[in-house]
């Protein structure tokens, strides 16, 4: 699977950015796919996943509330819609893909396949 992410750029404080990930290979539907963030000088952590067909969403608990993430299968793409960005947002954004029946979606190890990432500047 190959996953291509975009959307990312410089916003401010409070607005919406919506980052896109596009899959291509195997068919994304079998896999569960996931957000992850790295800022400047820490260390990757979890944003949100999406189950195989979208039922199930989860997410952490800095983002929840603010961030939906969604799947469109026929489209091969998984969204991120951000809504009331903070500064503390700021990050490259990462998508990636689980195998079905792999472990956790808030462990970024169980993932086996990662996008380049797209960097999310907020300004206050």
């Amino acid at each position: 699977v190959q996953l291509q992410a975009s959307g990312g750029g410089l916003v401010q404080a409070g607005d919406s950015l919506r980052l896109s990930c596009a899959a291509s290979g195997r068919t994304s539907s079998n896999y569960g796919m996931g957000w992850f963030r790295q800022a400047p000088g820490k260390e990757r952590e979890f944003v949100a996943a999406i189950n195989l067909y979208g039922a199930s969403t989860f997410y952490s608990d800095s983002v929840k509330g603010r961030f939906t993430i969604s799947r469109d299968n026929a489209k091969n793409t998984v969204y991120l819609q951000m809504n009331s960005l903070k500064p503390e947002d700021t990050a490259v954004y990462y998508c990636a893909a689980k195998p079905r029946n792999s472990g956790s979606y808030y462990d970024s190890r169980y993932f086996d396949y990662w996008g380049q990432g797209t960097l999310v500047t907020v300004s206050s």
